[in-house]
């Protein structure tokens, strides 16, 4: 009898201990075999470069929506099946577009946001050749979902955050920031309330110009610009977790290169959000043919993915906002 009630005690704990699930568990079920496995697809001939407003960008949104309704990741308040239409002027002409938008619940403060965004779209067919737009931006588009997993089984777990989560895929970058500035003007959560927005943009790569070799590295543009908390937050996760070497090279407000205002988190930016622009560098596949799956390092995509993961947890679940320089 004494051994049997042992093992009624016993049993339950160990049953008990499976189930708890660490931030680290959460951060590993991003890997690289996902990865690759969506951006396969997602980088491939069928989606025709994703050019905005074409039948290939309407493949991608289809991809995006049944990615996010599989995972039973909600959409956004005021969006139709995940998409916020809208119509767009491009070069004269308008062109039906839609951005993509997921949301998980904050369940402490759901009316505080965390904006994670990528772009969706890439040029298209140009010359009879397609641009498959695999680092640009199929790596940051991958990235966002496997975050947006993460997050899911987190909550799935009993550890939901307790911020809430927008997970944001605009279209109409390469023809001008377009779909960005379309959210920040049509919100479909209030600007007010969203406390930073972290923008995913080419991570799939190294930089070939780059001086030292090691690709254990990421440029990271803008943390500190407008809120010298995000910037603190975003260094300490990198130190406790992952370990990259963090290159601020392109934040610097002289770089000719002037990325601060060349992808989507500008338009965040423009409304007074702090922003963290995560970014590998151009290369010589930059909007070229070349830009395919095949050229990824997925290893390294997984890890750089895991980082924002990691930062966006932190943000998420602090007990207050963080401050703004210039409130």
């Amino acid at each position: 009898m004494k051994k049997l009630l042992i093992s009624l005690f016993v049993v339950p704990t160990l049953i008990f201990s499976q189930n708890q699930w660490t931030l680290t568990d959460y951060a590993e079920t991003i890997t690289a075999k996902e990865l690759k496995e969506n951006l396969y697809v997602y980088a491939s001939d069928y989606f025709q470069g994703r050019e905005t407003g074409t039948v290939g960008q309407k493949r991608a949104i289809d991809f995006l929506q049944n990615f996010y309704s599989t995972h039973e990741i909600d959409p956004a308040n005021g969006t139709i099946n995940y998409t916020q239409p809208m119509t767009l002027s491009i070069k004269g002409a308008d062109v039906q577009s839609e951005n993509v938008v997921a949301i998980i619940k904050g369940n402490e403060f759901p009316d505080e946001y965390i904006v994670i965004s990528s772009h969706l779209d890439h040029i298209g067919v140009k010359n009879g050749e397609i641009n498959n737009g695999a680092d640009d931006d199929g790596s940051g588009t991958v990235a966002l979902l496997e975050i947006a997993e993460a997050f899911k089984q987190a909550e799935k777990k009993g550890n939901g955050p307790k911020r809430s989560l927008i997970f944001l895929h605009v279209t109409g970058e390469e023809k001008g920031l377009l779909g960005s500035k379309y959210y920040t003007q049509n919100p479909l959560y209030p600007l007010t309330e969203t406390m930073v927005n972290l923008n995913i943009d080419m991570i799939g790569r190294t930089d070939p110009r780059r001086d030292d070799k090691d690709p254990n590295y990421i440029y990271l543009i803008g943390s500190d610009r407008l809120s010298q908390d995000l910037h603190d937050i975003s260094e300490a996760t990198n130190t406790k977790y992952t370990q990259f070497k963090i290159d601020y090279t392109f934040n610097d407000e002289k770089d000719p290169n002037r990325f601060y205002y060349r992808s989507d988190h500008y338009n965040f930016a423009k409304n007074n959000i702090p922003v963290i622009f995560y970014f590998s560098g151009t290369h010589e596949d930059y909007h070229k043919p070349g830009d395919t799956p095949d050229k990824i390092m997925y290893d390294l995509l997984a890890k750089r993915t895991k980082l924002i993961f990691l930062t966006a947890w932190e943000l998420a679940n602090r007990p207050s906002k963080i401050n703004l320089k210039n409130p």
